[in-house]
Parts: C-alpha cells; structure tokens; sequence
C-alpha cells in the first residue's frame, strides 16, 4: 500500500494519513490555527481566515490524525522532504538556526514541523500515531535524517524554557562539531530554576527515540515560544524504537532496515 494512502488505528480509536487533496489540507492548517492563533496567541502574517500558513506548506506533506468516530482532525505535522527542501530553497528550520554543521552530514534529510495535537488528545496516544506516519515514511523512502523544531511555550515563563533547554542539552546533544546556532537567541531569564521541569511531549518523543539536541534555543517571538533544534540520526534510533516502528532489526549496534 503507498505511503500517501496508508492509514494505522490506535487502541483510542485514533488513525493517520497523509493529505490527499486541498480539503485534507486545509483540516491541517485549521488544526494549527486553533492550537497556534487560538489557544497560543500566535501573531501570523495575514491569510486565509481560519487557517495557519507559510509559503513552506506547498512544498510539505501533512500528515494528520483523525478520530475514526468523527474524522476531526486532531494532531498534525508537515514534512518536508529533501528534495522538496532543494526546490523550496532551504529547510524551514534554516531560517531560525544556522544548520550547516548538520547538513553536512552523508545522506538525505526529512524535517518536521508545525507539529500541534487538539487539547482533548494530549495524552500521547496521537503524538504515537504522528511517529507512526513518520516511520512509515522513513521506512519506505529511505531516509538517514531527521531533523525539526521543537517548541516550548513561553506563556509558563523564560525561566522554565531556560530550565528545559539546559535538562535535555545535557542529556542528549549533537558532537560539538554539529552544534547549530539561533539566529535569534532567547532572552534571559529573571531567575534561575533549580527545580526538575516537566518536558513537552513533543521533545520528550524526540529524545525517547534517541534525537539529539543541536544547541541552544531560538527565540520565536510570533509564536511566542523558543524553538529546540532536534536531529535524529536514524542510523542512531533507539533500538526499541527502531523495531518498533521501523521494524527494523539491530545487530551489533547496527540498525538494519526491513525491505
């Protein structure tokens, strides 16, 4: 079955598909108004009522994740391929940190972004089917890559975002020699946190199936969030992760792909 037409349900009744038409499209960027425009208070530039966009969507898939009872949207993100990426110019992602380090690296990239999940299914469970569609899309096209901006939301203070950044660029960074950097870099914080912090789900997914962290964050200041350059070396995948959603099988610390 293709990638573009594939679907997968979940125990929460939930299932994934890549758009296939304008109407798909659009039940995308009405779920990244809600969640971006409405409940974050974005600041976009003017468009279409009712839908966030940027000149990057004509270029992306989207994958979306509906309820099967209803069909509503509930959880999408685009994806930009590599060669899409060639003929759009740059990666999204270009545009808030310098990412050559990264791009250097061997092998053919896919980024993700404009990631966002309805209020009433922020449990996990959709986030899950996003990286199924992912997996699916990897699996079938070969991708070595992933790489994406990940948010934090400012609206809980600078000090908790700093405090965020700080826990998982310990935890989980890139080699030196592929640190990117923000073209735009998040304001200070008042206060230092010393306290544990709870990650964003999203990030969280990211480090999980073993992504790591480019550097330090950069400030959006229209989405009113600091964005977390992620990679992933699929080359690196957790070797649950990679079975899991790869069905992939690991030996001697290699990932090997199914055909």
């Amino acid at each position: 079955m293709s990638i573009a037409t594939r679907t997968e349900r979940a125990p929460r009744d939930l299932y994934y598909s890549f758009a296939q038409n304008e109407e798909d499209v659009r039940d995308s960027l009405a779920l990244r108004h809600r969640v971006f425009v409405e409940e974050m208070g974005a600041r976009i530039e003017p468009g279409p009522a009712g839908l966030e966009t940027d000149a990057m969507d004509e270029y992306c898939l989207h994958l979306i994740v509906r309820e099967s009872a209803t069909d509503r949207a509930v959880a999408s993100t685009r994806i930009l391929p590599h060669e899409a990426a060639i003929a759009a110019g740059r990666f999204y992602s270009a545009a808030e940190f310098d990412i050559d380090r990264i791009l250097a690296s061997p092998g053919r990239f896919l980024e993700i972004g404009r990631t966002c999940v309805d209020s009433a299914h922020r449990s996990g469970a959709a986030i899950a089917m996003l990286w199924n569609g992912l997996a699916d899309l990897i699996r079938a096209d070969d991708y070595d890559h992933l790489i994406g901006c990940a948010s934090i939301d400012l609206r809980d203070g600078l000090d908790r975002a700093h405090a965020i950044c700080r826990d998982i660029l310990a935890r989980q960074p890139v080699p030196t020699s592929q640190r990117v950097a923000p073209r735009l870099a998040l304001p200070a914080a008042a206060n230092r946190l010393a306290r544990a912090v709870r990650l964003p789900p999203l990030i969280k997914a990211y480090l999980r199936v073993g992504a790591r962290v480019g550097g330090p964050p950069c400030y959006d200041p229209a989405f009113g969030v600091a964005d977390v350059f992620m990679h992933l070396d699929v080359a690196r995948l957790s070797p649950r992760y990679a079975r899991h959603f790869l069905g992939a099988t690991v030996a001697d610390g290699e990932i090997r792909l199914s055909a």
